[in-house]
């Protein structure tokens, strides 16, 4: 067969099967573009999911009647128009293929008005048939209608799923816009009745856009993150390790305001909950990551869902680092604060309840805070025999107010390299935490804290209290790299050979000394000390894997987390194991001022909150 040129129909058809998937392909296509046209309110009519007809209407700033035929032409835009454009683009639609395609595989209709005509003009697409421009009234602004997608390409329609389907990708995505866009009110109807409205007007961090969208448990568990480095800034929100979901589908990541997936930030995101997350749950998050647009190619792929970073090691590692500060900061009984600073609304606590003042007793009276007498003796004796020592004397050192002392020298680590953080208290000199009460069926310790009950998993607490540990000890020392007595070959591949001879100050940053031995071969000569028992080759491997992928690995940190986890475990209490009042008192100020302590090495939740007006409901009491 001869080579020929294909009809401009076909053109538009095939690249079609790029940009237009199903109906929320084109909603995402069509909506962008009035959001790049200025739109402050857009109207979704949908019928059959999508597949009967989709109507966006905007009151953007329109298209003048000449251009609307080049609206509808291949690669014709006005947001671009040079390399440079290209490399800087700011818009979220930039490519002038979407309008030609839709019009290519469905009975397509464009009606747009400036805010200085006198009347707005219409273009109709037949599947590809292009019409003639026709005088139409209509306000300023723009309206497309998409009516009977994939009419003239049966094959393609075959594949379309049922309309709660088709319908469900619509809403997921128009979830997403309405995240990253709440200063746009978005209007949806479905065969003819209302289906979802978003107001408008609403500033980028709105804590009630966040609970519109994504419900009052995600936005109850939210904390706020902001932080600027090197020329990128993060900002939005991640939830707390107990509010985690069975699957990714709570998982936004904007990039210069444009909804992306990227496996590198999700790789960081996974690596900074690591130590926090039950095992096979999956982080909620809503992240906006902001850098010049000429650091990133958005240029990627059709549909434009990707990107590819021109700095995806640096990017990496500012994901994980802020993430893992963030993180670090939610310690049991604290997290509520941490929120707060961020969110600026009522506090939860680690079961969810608002961390609120405690509510009036029977009959609206206040009720009276109260705690448990401490003496100072008590609560030295108690750390003492937790932790095998005594406590340190600059942190027994008090003001002469036993509670004060106590509060302050249980609140360092004996052998830690520096004081810790003391923990807050409120107005009558209650931590976080309270004080306890007794222990339940020797597994938990209950404790009063001053807006009700705290129930403590003692084993997990004190899990994660040695597993921190023993982490800041081994930081303060570093990798330490064992030689090998008989230097080990280790078969790889090319490109992995490849990457090890270019990353060796890497590799040796994380306790291997290898070399090139060969095309396809590596010469071991040391492997890092602590994990030199376990399978170094394959420890190996995966460094070298993660290096070429996302140009970073933790794989060595984990491993050597992984076993300091066990040694944490088999370190800390067990259950049956009778506590006395201090020594309970001594774990609660440990768990206060210890990074990541609302969960243990393994994930589980170490604490949980039962308020007191939610004692109350168990009794009616007030009703």
């Amino acid at each position: 067969m001869r080579i020929r040129q294909l009809p401009d129909t076909l053109v538009n058809q095939i690249a079609a099967g790029e940009v237009v998937e199903r109906p929320a392909s084109v909603v995402k296509e069509l909506v962008e573009n009035a959001l790049d046209a200025g739109a402050a309110r857009v109207d979704i009519d949908l019928e059959e999911g999508g597949v009967r007809l989709i109507r966006i209407r905007d009151d953007g700033r329109g298209i003048p009647p000449d251009d609307l035929p080049l609206a509808i032409s291949r690669h014709a835009t006005s947001k671009i128009a040079s390399l440079d454009d290209l490399e800087a683009v700011a818009t979220l639609g930039f490519r002038g293929e979407a309008l030609p395609s839709i019009g290519s595989v469905s009975r397509f209709m464009l009606a747009s008005r400036t805010p200085d005509a006198d009347h707005a003009s219409a273009l109709h697409v037949d599947g590809g048939r292009v019409g003639t421009v026709e005088p139409k009234q209509h306000p300023p602004g723009t309206t497309v209608e998409v009516r009977d997608l994939f009419f003239n390409v049966p094959a393609r329609r075959k594949f379309l799923r049922a309309e709660r389907t088709e319908l469900g990708h619509i809403e997921e995505w128009l979830r997403s816009l309405a995240l990253a866009r709440p200063d746009v009110e978005l209007r949806v109807s479905h065969n003819g009745k209302p289906l979802r409205r978003y107001r408008g007007g609403e500033a980028l961090f709105s804590d009630g856009r966040l609970e519109e969208t994504l419900g009052a448990e995600f936005a109850r568990h939210a904390l706020r993150i902001e932080h600027a480095a090197a020329g990128l800034a993060l900002s939005g929100w991640i939830a707390q390790p107990a509010y985690s979901r069975a699957s990714a589908d709570q998982q936004y990541l904007y990039v210069n305001g444009r909804a992306v997936r990227d496996r590198s930030v999700a790789h960081a995101v996974k690596q900074a909950y690591a130590d926090v997350l039950y095992h096979g749950r999956q982080p909620a998050y809503v992240l906006f990551l902001a850098l010049d647009p000429t650091r990133v190619d958005v240029n990627v792929h059709p549909a434009k869902h990707e990107v590819r970073f021109r700095d995806g090691r640096l990017i990496h590692e500012f994901v994980y680092r802020t993430l893992h500060e963030a993180l670090a900061q939610t310690r049991a009984g604290l997290g509520a604060a941490v929120v707060e600073e961020a969110g600026g609304g009522p506090m939860p606590s680690s079961d969810g309840s608002q961390g609120t003042s405690p509510p009036g007793g029977w009959g609206g009276a206040p009720r009276q805070q109260s705690h448990l007498p401490l003496r100072v003796d008590d609560m030295r004796a108690g750390y003492a025999a937790l932790y095998g020592s005594p406590v340190p004397t600059d942190a027994a050192a008090g003001t002469g107010d036993p509670q004060s002392q106590a509060t302050t020298h249980a609140a360092v680590w004996h052998g830690g390299p520096a004081p810790a953080v003391l923990p807050a208290t409120d107005e009558a000199g209650i931590p976080p935490l309270g004080f306890a009460l007794a222990q339940l069926h020797g597994i938990y310790i209950l404790s009063q804290a001053a807006d009700g009950l705290i129930v403590v998993d003692m084993h997990a607490a004190h899990e994660r209290i040695g597993y921190e540990r023993l982490k800041t000890a081994h930081d303060s020392e570093g990798l330490r790299m064992q030689p090998l007595l008989v230097p080990q070959t280790v078969a790889v591949a090319e490109r992995e050979a490849d990457v090890a001879e270019r990353e060796a100050a890497t590799l040796a940053e994380l306790g291997f000394d290898v070399s090139r031995a060969g095309p396809q071969s590596l010469l071991l000569r040391g492997v890092p000390a602590l994990l030199a028992q376990g399978d170094t080759e394959s420890l190996l491997r995966d460094v070298l894997a993660d290096l070429r992928e996302h140009g970073q690995s933790r794989r060595v940190r984990g491993a050597r987390d992984e076993l300091l986890s066990t040694m944490a475990c088999h370190g800390s209490v067990r259950a049956n194991r009778r506590l006395t009042v201090p020594e309970m008192n001594a774990l609660l100020r440990q768990m206060e001022e210890t990074e990541r302590s609302g969960q243990c090495n393994h994930g589980r939740p170490t604490w949980t909150r039962f308020g007191l007006s939610e004692i109350d409901r168990w009794f009616l009491r007030g009703r």
